[in-house]
């Protein structure tokens, strides 16, 4: 399987057989690459698929999780309780849900976690005020900590303060499973990446000691999206046995442009592709096609995709339903022609769907729901 940075001669790998039947803007899972990228990833691991705790932010699809689950990975996070509620039906066996919950949404996951005794279910706390969401429940409980992404969390240099957190939570008769670090600020665009996330991890061992001293054992450390995954699986400290390590990027189960671009020598293809159609020639040298933002996500700006074996095609600021192409070089796309988006975030792209087209051999396999896009509603 080529890899997308191969260029336009990896667009064949992509082509549907029938596409043309299509409803399109269409969702395409290449089920061959999902393969392919947990292979890729668990080779970064040496193997070991309990060092791999993915967020399902990503995969969404229960065909997606049952894939993984399939391949000996059974730990995970997500962030909303129908993720939750997906990943256990898919016979994940320990979900952190990584987000800090309150009100309805914990009672909600107090409720999944016990009518789901068989599977380990647990939460995020940064702040004593969150604790009394969890009592008398089943959930465990990881301190979440701000390693510089300023998104939620203690910041990690607050050794007294984490201690303190834990141990109300352990009076609170809670299961204190571990420790939650995000570095999600770190990019590896950035020169200095590595030696910042090196720096994150040095700091998070030494609060591991300090709890350690304190008499507080530190079960389970979680670490890492997409970005920072190679320079956690190379910092020696994560792998000598004082606690389990792992890593948590999603995004590498389908890819995107970015994630590509952060890690091209991983052997990680694409594996969701947004098939359009081009639905008008507004004037010379651009085209418009049915791809707005309600198709393909435009949180990560703009170009908010590249058309896949057309690098001369630069996409210009959507709106809802329309994507303008700028036609750079190359020949100019006909009215009717179909178009394979590489999404610039594939997070938020997949669950702009309600179903996905499964692609298998170049051929249309199958077209399953997208099981955990959006949320539940209830009322607690």
């Amino acid at each position: 399987m080529p890899s997308f940075n191969d260029g336009p001669q990896c667009f064949p790998q992509y082509e549907v057989q029938g596409s043309q039947a299509l409803s399109t803007p269409s969702l395409l899972i290449y089920t061959e690459s999902i393969e392919a990228n947990i292979t890729a990833a668990l080779r970064m691991m040496n193997g070991d698929a309990n060092r791999w705790r993915p967020h399902l932010k990503t995969a969404k699809l229960g065909y997606t999780m049952r894939r993984l689950v399939a391949r000996g990975i059974k730990m995970a996070k997500c962030a909303t309780t129908l993720e939750l509620v997906v990943a256990i039906e898919s016979g994940m066996e320990d979900v952190v849900v990584a987000f800090p919950l309150m009100g309805p949404n914990a009672a909600r996951v107090r409720e999944i976690a016990a009518a789901h005794p068989g599977q380990r279910i647990s939460t995020l706390v940064e702040s004593a005020d969150q604790i009394d969401e969890w009592r008398a429940s089943a959930v465990g409980v990881f301190v979440d900590l701000n390693p510089g992404m300023d998104r939620t969390g203690i910041a990690e240099d607050h050794f007294e303060e984490v201690r303190g957190l834990i141990d109300q939570v352990e009076k609170a008769g809670l299961r204190f499973c571990g420790l939650h670090h995000y570095d999600g600020q770190i990019k590896n665009t950035d020169p200095s990446a590595a030696a910042l996330a090196r720096e994150g991890y040095s700091r998070l061992v030494e609060l591991v000691a300090y709890l350690k001293r304190c008499g507080i054992e530190v079960k389970e450390v979680i670490t890492s999206g997409t970005p920072a995954t190679p320079h956690a699986l190379k910092f020696a400290p994560f792998g000598e046995g004082e606690f389990v390590h792992r890593v948590s990027p999603g995004t590498i189960v389908y890819n995107d442009r970015s994630s590509l671009q952060e890690l091209p020598d991983y052997g990680f293809v694409p594996a969701a592709l947004v098939l359009s159609t081009v639905i008008s020639r507004p004037r010379e040298n651009r085209v418009t096609c049915d791809a707005g933002h309600k198709a393909v996500s435009a949180d990560a700006g703009v170009p908010t995709c590249d058309v896949i074996g057309l690098p001369g095609l630069v996409g210009l600021k959507p709106s809802e339903e329309h994507l303008p192409i700028e036609v750079r070089s190359g020949e100019t796309p006909s009215r009717g022609e179909l178009l394979y988006l590489l999404p610039a975030h594939v997070c938020p792209t997949v669950n702009n769907f309600d179903k996905a087209v499964l692609v298998r051999g170049g051929k249309v396999d199958g077209i399953v729901p997208v099981t955990a896009r959006g949320r539940e509603l209830f009322v607690a």
